[in-house]
């Protein structure tokens, strides 16, 4: 086989061999198609590409052995890794070699038993392929010399029975993945492709090259969408032997939609046995039921004044539903709390303080007597703290009950996630502000207000960069489950980190659902994702 094919050639091949993404719509494969060949200086500088590559070397390791129950519970034993594990988003590959596009098809590796990285890093333009960004759908399609697998931003999908996207498509055959459904002018998408030496089990005397790769420009899917429901990667750091009775050691993580702007605020409909999550950024409520289906509930969630477009989040944020499963919503362009009556009618609950307006509520739980508790930072405003809207001069906790509004605190800068303990004796608060991440811990007063608060957990020098805490949720064992710079970090209640969960997208809020309420449901970005574990949550 020759190291170039003909562009159309090489499409041709892709639509015939049928290799597309679970993520993909098949319909959108017999589209019109731009091409750029990302194996050219011209087609690299075209998306300002970098290609980056290293060696992968095979080392021993342990691992434990199958137990009675089939999982990794048994004792350790020899066995073999690789390094480096270069497929996360995390990953910095700053320190490899950048190599020119002409070079892909240079033979790399060691032969035989050989494995390799290479990492591409792209921006979108304002116009890719003679289509507006906005208005396009991106694929990224490569034959490797032998096999491949493909991650997209720091994401390795694998669907039941999938081949040919992003795990190994078959002898010197076509991997083909969707990297996103809407580009966005200035989007950055890192692809890692980890190429396989082959066939493994006759271990040949060549070596690994790239064949053909190139990144495809097709009209926008619609979406957002629901994917088939597909595994993907998943990191657990466990620094504590509890963590084993809370998060599988085979721990399991299932992709199940894509193609949101922002998702946040997830809740379990324990009536109706759906997933409702806000996308601020687009307005909107979305229904997830467990048949794959996503569907709409909710539109212009939080906000329809004629200065939206001023607004980087104006729709809903927290959703949660009281003792008569009635959800209540936070929303932020309007400054309030509301409830959807049984009826379909809305109340509102909050939307001043003291004749001043709220904020933008942000995230909110329910106690057993009714009350709701909300946090009211200004990061819905579209300038934050230096917002003309912004009228309160502080970011409170509030109370509401029986139409009552009660300042609690304003401990924090950025109030955001909270919870109560399993008793409801402490109230947990943590805070979205780089300078100060931190967790506090209130005891809870007979007549529900707070005591004074102590500090559960100082994450400030544990976790660099700009990211803080956002959402939060507890277990019914009283583990403390924290959205920290993008991961799961779960504490136990004196405060001692057990360990930690990465998903490949930055995880902002998650929810307990299912039947059994062992599974958490992640809103991370862009994707929907969910998380059976072995503790059951608490719920509204």
């Amino acid at each position: 086989m020759s190291n170039s094919l003909a562009r159309a050639g090489f499409a041709a091949a892709m639509v015939a061999i049928g290799m597309i993404s679970a993520g993909a719509h098949a319909a959108n494969v017999d589209a019109p198609a731009q091409v750029i060949d990302l194996a050219t200086t011209a087609g690299a500088t075209a998306v300002s590409a970098e290609w980056r590559y290293h060696d992968v070397t095979i080392v021993p390791t342990q691992f434990p052995a199958a137990g009675a129950d089939q999982q990794p519970s048994g004792p350790e034993q020899a066995t073999f890794d690789y390094e480096p594990h270069a497929g996360s988003l995390r990953f910095d590959d700053s320190q490899w070699s950048v190599i020119a596009p002409e070079s892909l098809s240079a033979r790399r590796g060691h032969g035989r038993l050989s494995f390799n990285w290479y990492r591409l890093h792209l921006t979108v333009p304002k116009q890719v392929g003679g289509l507006d960004a906005e208005a396009a759908s991106l694929y990224f399609a490569t034959r490797l010399d032998d096999y491949a697998e493909i991650w997209v931003d720091g994401e390795l999908a694998r669907p039941f029975g999938g081949s040919g996207a992003s795990v190994i498509a078959g002898w010197n055959a076509v991997n083909r993945v969707l990297l996103t459904r809407h580009a966005m002018a200035g989007q950055q998408i890192s692809i890692a492709i980890f190429g396989i030496n082959g066939p493994i089990s006759d271990t040949p005397s060549n070596y690994i090259y790239v064949r053909e790769v190139q990144l495809e420009i097709r009209p926008a899917l619609p979406g957002p969408a629901a994917v088939p429901v597909q595994e993907v990667n998943v990191e657990v750091d466990r620094r504590d032997p509890a963590l084993d009775a809370i998060v599988p050691r085979n721990a399991k993580l299932f992709k199940l939609a894509e193609g949101f702007q922002f998702t946040e605020g997830p809740v379990w409909s324990r009536q109706g046995g759906y997933l409702l999550f806000s996308d601020p950024n687009h307005n909107t409520i979305y229904k997830y039921e467990e048949d794959a289906t996503l569907s709409v509930f909710k539109e212009k969630s939080g906000y329809d004044g004629k200065d939206i477009a001023d607004y980087g989040q104006p729709g809903s944020n927290g959703l949660t539903f009281d003792r008569q499963g009635r959800l209540t919503i936070n929303e932020h362009g309007r400054h309030r709390v509301t409830r959807i009556e049984q009826d379909g009618t809305l109340t509102v609950l909050a939307d001043r303080y003291q004749g001043t307006r709220l904020n933008s509520p942000n995230d909110l739980v329910v106690k057993s007597d009714g009350a709701v508790y909300f946090t009211d930072p200004p990061f819905g405003l579209p300038k934050f703290f230096d917002d003309s809207r912004k009228e309160l001069p502080f970011s409170g906790v509030f109370r509401w009950k029986n139409g009552r509004l009660d300042l609690l605190t304003h401990d924090f800068t950025g109030p955001n996630g909270l919870a109560f303990s399993p008793d409801e004796k402490y109230f947990y608060l943590d805070n979205w502000d780089a300078a100060h991440k931190l967790i506090k811990r209130y005891p809870v007063k007979r007549d529900g207000t707070l005591g004074e608060g102590t500090i559960f957990a100082d994450l400030t020098r544990e976790v660099p960069g700009e990211e803080a805490l956002d959402g939060m949720k507890i277990d019914k064992l009283g583990h403390l489950f924290v959205s920290v710079a993008g991961e799961i970090w779960i504490f136990d209640d004196t405060g001692k980190h057990l360990g930690t969960v990465r998903v490949p997208k930055p995880v902002h809020n998650f929810a307990w659902g299912g039947s059994d309420g062992k599974t958490l449901y992640l809103t991370a970005r862009s994707t929907l994702y969910r998380l059976p574990l072995l503790v059951e949550g608490v719920r509204p």
